[in-house]
């Protein structure tokens, strides 16, 4: 007795000191403090280092009560963008680790808005986090096997609030208690870890558990977690040391505890989170009550829906091979539901009810293919690392691509455009460029890049190349002729030298190739000469084809106006007449003079008049633009366009237009009246102060402004651009429903073309910048100016503003763009809106005007995909769904550049990005 006594004893001091040694941190730990500044050892003995290797996102303090572990006094958060920000940790291949990512909110924004985001571990979704409770830590875990020496683990897609993290943990394990025929294919993600029978809720962890698992206690309260306990369970527990072999099984704390089941059963439901669905459960026991020779414990596993499963019995005595030894019988393949019911009952001949001491559940996660042209761009990366650009982490495209590339929607995704203009590369054009097989857009242009222009005929699919300012030399090469979709190319500002190949001349392709002194056309006088004749017989042709028409025309046109005067329009401008009949009513100055009481009444002044009210003999009240004298020669060709296109034209959000007059030297115009004037003056006009128009109504002022100009660029052919959108333009009729206005500057786009060349003409403030430099008109600058007004709707303020937006800041895109880039949409929202709003409406919307008024207008929206955006938010607005299936697709944001005055009558309040304002053709 006395030597089993002191046997015992040993065996203890064995015990306390491996406790002790395994204070000294297992080897594979990383334990991140994140948004953390020193290195510190908590009181478990974990060494905690801080994340300041990561180059984004900022880093904040949080206090929460009675929580007092520094780790959890920190956090890092990211804007809520398109990107995605990644970590990345090394790790050893054909090695089992557990990742573990904490998330405590402790509403370190100060907007109580709960935040939900996606994390992932390399391309593989891993899971979406939703916080519920600000002072509650969220946790996930992964259990993976190693398959590369570096992992990421990244932080994307956010739907409301900011993403952020806590704390990033990685544990090594060594043995292969989490080996599966599957783990190849899939991670394990952790569901449930129990340790039943605990003393308290503090869970059992590192240094208990040598791996850090977190065992959690069965004396938590929480939702659905362990309820329906049978009568008749009862806590029991041991001192006695037990034989848990070698392997990661459960730590000796969680095995000398247990919950027994006197009445015969052991009852419980729990929450399964991620499921229904394929999974790993195990479960442990360990008999640690004395039981004599007559006394048997046997009992059965009984899951609703699975007779199957309780045909086994166990015994754990029997099956352990003695007491105080671990018994762990499980599944490595089981069909669980999301709501777990379990019992363990005793079988007939069993004088025990049944013992439980842990259980262990995960659910199996599907690895996602990396994207198929990982491998090259993290080469193509590799020689850049230095850069930031190259530092984004994670796989090229999934979940979310990098910023400065897209991919198309495969399930192993290719990349099909790179966009890296102006990102300090040196040296070659990497090689590897040429491997992408899918790629349709190359984007080099002001790098320093030198060397030759490499051989593109792997990439097949590429339709615009930008290889302008640059150092590149040698030979433009005749294989690009070869490639069968090439649309542009630019090679500007080089130093190439040589002919350019006849097949790229031949070819119905924009290209650019000035700048190199070098490099110029290969002579063919003869050709040369033949190609001119041709061309000069063809013109001849064409001029006497046109004088035929116009003849006809004019003929018809003074038959017509001996019929129909009243629908004839005559408009006199640069010594010529032109007649056109649209269908439009046309008063007589008398008829305008009546119903504007001889223009008593002034509503304002439009873009090249003033307007009038009226109101005609039937009652109808109208207003009336009247041309200003000052501006007749301008006056008089918008009066024209104007009156070609508003008799054209019909549709429930644009101003209807009456009619037209043309007498005694004036252009009048006559629309409809509408009873609320302007959106300008409801924002912050003299209206605004009687009653400001709520969040919801300002949604759908903008769906059905949206859908007018979406009409004007899509139902009509040729389709028009407005160039003049601003909120004066935006008027509201007596239901306070919205109607696009004032298409005296509106341009029709030409067939067959990207883009209309014309005279720079706008408002500041709303004015497309990549427009006002190249003078190429297109529909995303009517995007622009709409981003402007969405911001405008947003937070209340004028486009330009000397005093609303803080010192060096005088543009609403400038100012909105940063607070929104740093997370903090509050800081713009109008204060008149008060809390009646819901705030995933207002982030929808502000992160879709900031796409609208990006710098280039190839990476801008198209108005329908606003009007989708705006619908979704109306929904949400509502209290239903958006009617995506997809979240946003949100572009990466950059830093304004205030360029000062420039040409065109340039403005020190337009907002313009670098790239905009550098030496390119578009």
């Amino acid at each position: 007795m006395g030597f089993n006594r002191f046997l015992f004893v040993s065996i203890l001091l064995l015990l306390h000191s491996f406790m002790e040694f395994t204070k000294s941190q297992m080897p594979g730990f990383i334990s991140l403090d994140c948004g953390g500044d020193k290195n510190h050892t908590d009181n478990l003995g974990l060494e905690w280092t801080p994340d300041d290797e990561i180059k984004y996102g900022t880093t904040t303090k949080i206090s929460i009560e009675n929580e007092n572990r520094r780790q959890y006094q920190t956090l890092r958060y990211f804007p809520a963008d398109n990107r995605k920000y990644c970590y990345s940790l090394n790790v050893k291949t054909r090695t089992r680790y557990l990742i573990r990512a904490t998330f405590l909110y402790g509403n370190f924004d100060n907007n109580n808005v709960y935040p939900k985001f996606d994390i992932s571990l390399g391309p593989t979704h891993w899971s979406t986090i939703v916080i519920s409770d600000a002072n509650t830590i969220e946790s996930q875990e992964l259990i993976f096997l190693a398959s590369d020496p570096t992992i990421s683990i990244c932080l994307s897609n956010s739907k409301t609030g900011l993403p952020f993290i806590s704390t990033l943990e990685l544990r090594q394990f060594n043995g292969s208690i989490y080996l599966t025929p599957f783990e190849n294919q899939f991670f394990l993600s952790v569901s449930a870890r129990i340790n039943f029978g605990a003393e308290n809720e503090d869970p059992v962890r590192y240094p208990d558990d040598p791996f850090d698992r977190i065992w959690q206690s069965d004396l938590v309260k929480k939702a659905n977690y362990l309820v329906d306990v049978a009568s008749g369970t009862q806590k029991v527990s041991t001192k006695l040391p037990i034989d848990v072999g070698n392997d990661e099984l459960p730590p000796q704390k969680v095995m000398q505890t247990a919950v027994v089941g006197r009445n015969g059963s052991l009852t419980y439901r729990l929450n399964l989170d991620g499921f229904p669905g394929f999974g790993w459960a195990y479960t442990y026991f360990a008999e640690i009550e004395d039981l004599n020779q007559n006394k048997t414990r046997k009992f059965r596993l009984i899951l609703p829906g699975a007779p199957d499963i309780s045909k086994a019995i166990v015994n754990i005595q029997e099956n352990a091979q003695g007491k105080y030894r671990l018994y762990e019988p499980g599944f490595y393949n089981i069909s669980l539901p999301f709501v777990l019911s379990f019992r363990f009952g005793k079988t007939s001949d069993s004088t025990e009810g049944p013992l439980l001491n842990a259980i262990e559940i995960s659910r199996y996660l599907e690895i996602a293919d990396a994207s198929f042209d990982g491998g090259v761009v993290a080469s193509i990366v590799s020689v850049y690392k230095s850069l930031e650009w190259a530092q984004e982490g994670g796989d090229p495209c999934l979940p979310v691509p990098w910023s400065w590339l897209e991919c198309d929607s495969d399930p192993q995704p290719k990349v099909i455009s790179i966009k890296l203009s102006n990102k300090n590369m040196t040296g070659s054009i990497p090689l590897d460029l040429t491997k992408l097989t899918s790629l349709e857009e190359l984007w080099l242009d002001g790098n320093a890049l030198t060397g030759q222009i490499p051989d593109f005929t792997g990439c097949p699919n590429l339709k615009i190349i930008h290889l302008e300012n640059n150092r590149l030399t040698g030979h433009l090469p005749s294989s690009l002729a070869n490639l069968p979709n090439l649309s542009k190319l630019y090679v500007q500002n080089n130093l190439l030298s040589g002919s350019v190949p006849p097949g790229l001349l031949n070819k119905n392709i924009v290209l650019n190739y000035t700048g190199n002194k070098n490099l110029h056309k290969q002579s063919n006088d003869g050709r040369n000469i033949v190609y001119i004749i041709f061309g000069l017989l063809v013109g001849a042709a064409i001029l006497i084809l046109g004088f035929i028409i116009s003849c006809l025309l004019i003929r018809k046109g003074k038959k017509d106006h001996k019929q129909e005067p009243k629908h004839i329009m005559h408009v006199s401008s640069m010594n010529t007449t032109t007649t056109t009949s649209e269908g439009a009513r046309c008063f007589t100055l008398s008829e305008i003079r009546i119903a504007t009481k001889d223009f008593e009444k002034k509503l304002g002044s439009g873009g090249f008049g003033t307007v009038y009210y009226g109101k005609l003999n039937d009652g109808k009240e109208i207003a009336v633009k009247l041309l200003g004298s000052n501006n007749i020669h301008q006056g008089k060709k918008e009066f024209a366009n104007e009156v070609s296109l508003l008799s054209r034209i019909h549709h429930r959000n644009l101003v209807k237009f009456y009619g037209f007059c043309q007498e005694e030297g004036m252009d009048i115009l006559v629309y409809e009246f509408m009873h609320n004037g302007t959106l300008k003056e409801h924002l912050y006009g003299p209206l605004a102060k009687e009653q400001k128009i709520k969040w919801i109504k300002r949604l759908e002022i903008a769906q059905e402004s949206a859908k007018g100009i979406e009409y004007l660029h899509t139902g009509c052919v040729p389709s028009i651009i407005h160039r003049d959108l601003k909120t004066s333009n935006i008027l509201l009729d007596h239901n306070m429903k919205a109607k696009v206005s004032d298409f005296g500057l509106s341009k029709l786009a030409v067939d067959g073309t990207s883009h209309v060349s014309s005279i720079v003409r706008g408002t500041l403030g709303y004015l497309d910048p990549e427009y006002y430099i190249s003078n190429h008109l297109t529909e995303k600058s009517d995007l622009y100016s709409f981003g402007v007004i969405l911001l405008e709707l947003v937070s209340g303020k004028e486009a330009i503003s000397n005093e609303s937006f803080g010192i060096n800041c005088r543009n609403i895109v400038q100012w909105a763009k940063f607070h929104i880039e740093n997370g903090d949409i509050q800081g713009i929202i109008d204060p008149c809106l008060g809390d009646d709003y819901d705030i995933q409406s207002m982030w929808k919307i502000a992160e879709k005007a900031l796409m609208c008024v990006q710098p280039h207008a190839n990476t801008r929206p198209s108005m329908s995909e606003v009007i989708k955006e705006i619908q979704d938010a109306i929904a949400i607005e509502k209290g239903g769904e958006g009617g995506s299936s997809d979240e946003i697709s949100r572009t990466s944001f950059h830093s304004s550049l205030n360029m000062g005055l420039l040409d065109h009558g340039g403005d020190p309040y337009l907002s313009f990005h670098e790239s905009v304002a550098l030496p390119s053709a578009r």
